[in-house]
């Protein structure tokens, strides 16, 4: 990779989460120059959503979850990535960030990165008391539990990390994010 400019992408995990997903992989394909990054979940709820990888590789280049060791993540290493945006995060991928394990590449990128001191923002899923989202074949209310609500509030002491809870938050961080970098909005459309 040493053809790429440094700390000059965004590196987007994606985890097993339906919910906002469409919206979230929307806000990534308006960013400049972001890398995909793709738990085994991500990638069975990706079609259950009716989005494939050969569509989204136009728009981005696509690492998967397909070592033990999660060898995407030495390109944190280097010096490629400027922001690591897990978007959306599942309760699990939430609590093992909160509780620093590391077990699977969005998990792995996000402790990684913020070793090294390069930002995250995190669009944790379970953050209200009711949460209406958008299952597979139907809309489906969930009521997270007092543990979900724990384990954001932990996340949220992690060095190096935002919290954001909708995709309206999502969108104001990365525009914060892009205004520090100096950096803007695609604005065509692919």
């Amino acid at each position: 990779m040493s053809s790429v400019e440094p700390r000059s992408r965004f590196a987007w995990c994606i985890t097993g989460s339906g919910h906002f997903l469409e919206e979230s992989l929307a806000l990534a394909a308006r960013l400049p120059q972001v890398d995909l990054f793709l738990s085994a979940a991500a990638e069975e709820v990706l079609p259950i959503y009716k989005i494939g990888l050969d569509e989204l590789r136009p728009d981005f280049r696509i690492f998967r979850d397909k070592t033990a060791s999660a060898v995407p993540v030495g390109t944190l290493y280097e010096n490629v990535y400027h922001t690591v945006v897990v978007a959306p995060a599942t309760s699990n991928t939430v609590a093992k960030c909160a509780f620093g394990i590391s077990d699977t590449l969005p998990t792995n990128m996000f402790a990684q990165a913020g070793k090294l001191g390069i930002p995250g923002i995190v669009f944790a899923c379970d953050t209200e008391p009711v949460v209406v989202t958008r299952s597979p074949h139907d809309w489906v209310t969930l009521r997270p539990r007092r543990i979900e609500f724990d384990n954001v509030d932990r996340l949220r002491d992690i060095d190096f990390c935002q919290v954001v809870a909708s995709p309206a938050e999502l969108e104001a961080a990365l525009a914060a994010r892009l205004k520090e970098l100096s950096l803007a909005w695609n604005t065509s459309s692919s």
